[in-house]
């Protein structure tokens, strides 16, 4: 009877220890499966601000006022709860910005079906891209209007969003008349406003590391 007493202690012991261990294991997939959260000092300095540089915790990306392809305005409350991807770009661009915006399009299709999906397009020239250039752009490249705003704005404004809030562009410049940002970086933002990743929106294995992180933030 002892030794029937000491194998049910002992299986209970198995039994408790596998339930342990299954949950340490999905614990450590999870995290390892984590993206990392992009503070300044992460960054490529030469992406970042001088006085930005040291900081290593808790950047969001900055509030926002824009002007989207059908004339609204467009703020973060736009983009509250929501993961979106970021770039800059310019309609008369021929050379990267074609590229981008036809990548933009496939993540649009791929998370088609899922309204927590989200993507922000705005303008570098933004003296030049009219609300109606926004839009004929915006209906040839396939734009879906509730999930995809094309923006343009205050070229200052949209200078200090690319460079101080979303990394996507050397810090150099005033955001004056001479002034001229062009990146090919897409930049993913969670939930909570923070940057989860930095692609180079032209090139086809970064756009499918870009594909598979969206994916776990869904996850």
């Amino acid at each position: 009877m002892v030794f029937l007493k000491n194998n049910k202690v002992t299986v209970v012991l198995i039994l408790t220890l596998t339930v342990v261990l299954f949950f340490l294991y999905n614990a450590s997939v999870a995290t390892s499966n984590e993206l990392p959260i992009y503070n300044p000092s992460d960054i490529n300095p030469e992406l970042v601000a001088k006085s930005l540089q040291n900081k290593n915790e808790n950047h969001i990306v900055s509030d926002f006022s824009l002007i989207n392809q059908n004339g609204e305005t467009i703020t973060q409350e736009n983009y509250k709860d929501k993961i979106y991807v970021t770039d800059f770009i310019f309609t008369r661009c021929l050379s990267i910005c074609p590229i981008m915006t036809a990548n933009m399009a496939v993540l649009q299709r791929e998370f088609l079906k899922n309204d927590d999906i989200m993507f922000l397009s705005v303008s570098v020239t933004p003296d030049i891209d009219s609300v109606a250039i926004l839009k004929q752009y915006a209906t040839d490249k396939g734009v879906i209007d509730s999930r995809w705003n094309v923006t343009t704005g205050n070229k200052k404004h949209i200078y200090e969003l690319a460079r101080r809030s979303y990394f996507a562009a050397a810090d150099q410049g005033d955001g004056g008349l001479q002034d001229f940002i062009h990146t090919p970086n897409f930049i993913l933002v969670d939930k909570k406003k923070q940057i989860r990743g930095i692609y180079d929106g032209t090139e086809d294995a970064t756009m499918l590391k870009l594909l598979k992180d969206i994916k776990t933030l869904i996850n």
